[in-house]
């Protein structure tokens, strides 16, 4: 039972602006734009719009401002302002085969149709804190290869990696069918078990934090899977619509997205040869690490469908799927501040008449032996 609070609207409103001058911090140091925010801080601004399952970097880089760098919060706050938003339509699959890219790499195979693109990655930095970024200089430009085809002309869609070895009949290929019914977690209830494309929706809007941790037991013997890393990319991909009006496709626009198959070695059993399976993971924005963390965790809920032992929490699709939403978590470990007066009265109540019988006992046990 929750107590409600009352007369504490004056105290509100003073929180509310103190948290405005917390938020503005020392007005002799210019204040910090939302377009600053978009342009420099993109990595937090592109996690915002994967977790709150809404693409546009201008409303994440102003939820960052709001929430004052808590980018849980700024999840929190986007998606509350997705809810206000109406649904004009569904758009068509996205082609990431067909992606613009800017960052494009294997650890499978060292040559790839197309080469290795490396891209912008701190993979390849020295970890050590830049003090030269204090002074606020322009950093040199960068020598971008030309990715044509060596003609002129614009280099087409890059082939998966994947692909090679699904030519070979050694790994499965994803299910193409453009018109299946996909569900939808943010007007459907979860249902258990889920089907792959629900969960593959809850991954992408998943906390990165809890999803890395289950990869990364996963690669420690909790739930044995230790793969490779077929593919990481990341660039601009064109997003259609077919308007009832029209009845034909139209490209609406480009977004940022980042995708990562992971290949792992599977055994086989009695109905199937040994082949390898593929985790998938695909986010907004430039979200590798969090797009490696759901191929993770996406291949060790494969285990039910496999035939696979469940031995492990990266494996019990109920547990990840029910606490991956950080919005939710959150919302149930910060709901502990709030009044529980009557609760707690209750527990001590309970506890002292529970003290007070076992000590009444004690008391007469030393009285008998005493005797």
């Amino acid at each position: 039972m929750y107590v409600a609070v009352k007369g504490g609207e004056q105290a509100i409103d003073n929180a509310h602006r103190l948290m405005a001058e917390e938020r503005r911090g020392d007005e002799t140091v210019p204040e910090l734009t939302v377009d600053q925010i978009l342009q420099q801080m993109r990595l937090s601004v592109d996690r915002v719009m994967s977790e709150g399952a809404l693409y546009d970097p201008w409303l994440a880089a102003l939820a960052v401002k709001q929430a004052r760098g808590d980018l849980v919060e700024a999840v929190f706050l986007l998606r509350a302002y997705r809810t206000t938003l109406p649904r004009l339509c569904d758009t068509q699959p996205i082609d990431t085969t067909a992606m613009e890219v800017r960052r494009r790499i294997s650890a499978t195979f060292k040559d790839i149709p197309g080469g290795q693109v490396l891209g912008p990655t701190f993979d390849y930095t020295h970890r050590l804190l830049d003090f030269a970024l204090a002074a606020e200089g322009s950093p040199e430009p960068a020598a971008v290869a030309d990715l044509g085809d060596g003609d002129g002309n614009e280099r087409p869609g890059m082939a998966r990696v994947m692909d090679l070895l699904a030519g070979e009949g050694l790994v499965d290929r994803p299910e193409d069918d453009p018109g299946a019914d996909v569900g939808d977690i943010t007007k459907d209830p979860m249902l258990y078990p889920a089907s792959r494309d629900v969960r593959l929706q809850n991954l992408a809007r998943g906390d990165e934090g809890f999803l890395l941790a289950l990869g990364y037991s996963s690669q420690r013997g909790f739930g044995d899977n230790h793969p490779f890393a077929g593919e990481i990319r990341m660039g601009e991909v064109a997003v259609s619509v077919i308007p009832d009006e029209v009845g034909f496709e139209i490209e609406i626009g480009d977004i940022t997205v980042s995708e990562c198959e992971m290949v792992t070695s599977f055994k086989g059993s009695k109905d199937e040869l040994p082949r390898f399976t593929r985790g998938y993971g695909l986010s907004f924005g430039y979200n590798e690490r969090k797009v490696m963390a759901m191929s993770l965790v996406d291949r060790s809920l494969q285990a039910r469908e496999l035939g696979e032992e469940i031995t492990a929490p990266s494996q019990d699709e109920e547990f990840v799927l029910s606490h991956s939403d950080n919005v939710e978590a959150q919302g149930f470990v910060q709901h502990l501040k709030l009044p529980h007066y009557v609760d707690f009265q209750a527990d001590l109540v309970m506890v002292r008449a529970m003290r007070e019988e076992i000590l009444a006992r004690a008391g007469d046990d030393k009285t008998e032996e005493a005797a």
